[in-house]
């Protein structure tokens, strides 16, 4: 009955939310409720490729940012200070420019369909791909003026990257979602620097949109994507650092986007589309390695990271330098526990591969979450959401009828502090057939775990108690 009562409220919400019209102001575009997907969905995969995969260097170094490869044009190629640019000089000679890189972007081994596979084959429910980044390049047939001959269709692989991958996902029952950076290395201002711009003057000069054109360029080419490939997620860029949300038209792009745009009964948008909104205004907030504070707030939020130091492929990592599949699932809990998304990117060659240790980690993501899918997908946030027992940390999800508790290592014993409203009815094991004992002692529930065999446990890494409530 409670299960029918929330799916019929929930149509209600989302009736009212399609008739609904959204002014061009922050109390109205705020009210609008977020497409229940995307709280649903709790695990997305991040693509960066581009340009600079092509020569997918930087120096490791410590620090937040800081061994990004991507950012291969404004701090690797000009920089004499870590090194970049003797490595671009040794490598590529001083006069090779970055947009020389182009014509080496090839993606002659790219097969969407066998990257939408791996998607899926991770558990992933959505994926986001970077249609443009910093460095203008663009992975789709655009037609803006300033964009030709700096575009996948026109230069390197000939190819609609972004239509075919989107094509790709789909049929793989995924959710799409679409990259947009606002601001351009080539052309936009910046507070970072003594110049005001990101790249030698003399770059500029060759290569910058008219400052007077350059906002109705991001528009059309923001209004162009969403009306070719319909997302349902966009993810805005580098307007938060410099440029207002009046600068950039950030409001009036929002109330077309939620009246009048193919997608606006399903999009969702993040909170960097213009400078002041991080934390503040969007249908979701969003972190990079763990740098928005507040991340475990009620509001919906989603953390994107690396496998990696790096989002761009970095040829200067070597095995150490990624993360475990262990740790990468210990993440993933940490992060559904407390009510967000993981977004976890990976970085393709220039050649179309996705490296492959890359694909290990996804693929035993995935064979976790075969197991412990019900503790994940669909879940909210408890509102206690970890608890510690002795140097174990319990974390908790909750969803209608059930709270659920992973833990990570296998002890003997595990005691829950229950909330008032939670009577116990059941104790089961995700992935286990066998029965749980358990018994409660006013608030405490108290679990007997079994001892088990390698050839017995249901997955590794961690595991998942279903706590059924009457």
């Amino acid at each position: 009955m409670k299960k029918s009562i929330l799916i019929i409220l929930s149509l209600i919400l989302t009736l009212l939310a399609n008739g609904q019209q959204f002014e061009s102001s922050w109390s109205s575009l705020d009210a609008r409720p977020i497409p229940t997907w995307f709280e649903d969905a709790k695990f997305g995969i991040f693509i960066h490729w581009g340009v600079y995969s092509v020569p997918a260097w930087r120096k490791l170094e410590p620090g937040l940012y800081a061994s990004y490869a991507e950012w291969y044009y404004a701090r690797v190629m000009y920089n004499q200070e870590n090194g970049g640019e003797e490595f671009h000089h040794k490598n590529y000679g001083k006069e090779f420019e970055y947009r020389d890189f182009g014509p080496l972007y090839k993606a002659e081994l790219y097969d969407p369909g066998l990257w939408a596979e791996l998607f899926r084959r991770s558990g992933a429910k959505y994926v986001v791909l970077t249609t443009k980044h910093h460095d203008g390049y663009c992975l789709w047939p655009t037609k803006s003026p300033y964009k030709k001959n700096w575009n996948s269709m026109d230069v390197g692989p000939k190819r609609d990257l972004v239509g075919e991958l989107t094509d790709a996902v789909r049929a793989e029952g995924l959710k799409m979602g679409l990259y947009y950076s606002i601001i351009e290395w080539e052309s936009s201002r910046t507070h970072r620097t003594e110049s005001g711009y990101y790249l030698p003057d003399w770059l500029i000069e060759k290569y910058r949109i008219p400052e007077d054109k350059y906002v109705e360029h991001m528009n059309f080419q923001m209004k162009e994507l969403v009306e070719n490939y319909q997302p349902s997620l966009i993810f805005a860029d580098g307007g938060e650092w410099d440029g207002s949300e009046e600068y950039w038209l950030t409001k009036e792009f929002l109330a077309w986007l939620y009246n009048d745009s193919p997608v606006k009964n399903e999009v969702v948008v993040n909170d960097r589309f213009a400078k002041g909104m991080p934390g503040k205004h969007g249908d979701y907030f969003s972190s990079e390695y763990k740098d928005m504070k507040g991340a475990d707030s009620d509001h919906p939020w989603e953390e994107s990271r690396g496998i990696g130091g790096s989002y761009g492929f970095n040829r200067a990592e070597n095995l150490d330098d990624y993360n475990s599949s262990k740790e990468l699932i210990h993440e993933l809990i940490d992060i559904v526990s407390r009510g967000g998304n993981l977004l976890l990117n990976v970085g393709p060659t220039a050649d179309g591969r996705i490296p492959v240790i890359m694909q290990q980690r996804l693929v035993d993501i995935g064979s976790w979450l075969e197991v412990n899918c019900d503790a994940i997908y669909n879940t909210r946030k408890r509102r206690v959401t970890s608890q510690m027992i002795g140097e174990q940390k319990l974390y908790f999800t909750s969803k209608a009828g059930s709270i659920f508790c992973l833990f990570n290592q296998w002890t003997g014993e595990i005691s829950i502090d229950l909330l008032d409203f939670e009577e116990v009815a059941d104790v089961s094991l995700l992935g286990w057939e066998g029965v749980i004992q358990w018994q409660t002692d006013g608030r405490k529930l108290e679990i007997q775990l079994p001892k088990m065999g390698l050839d017995e446990i249901p997955c590794h890494h961690a595991w998942a108690l279903q706590i059924s409530l009457k």
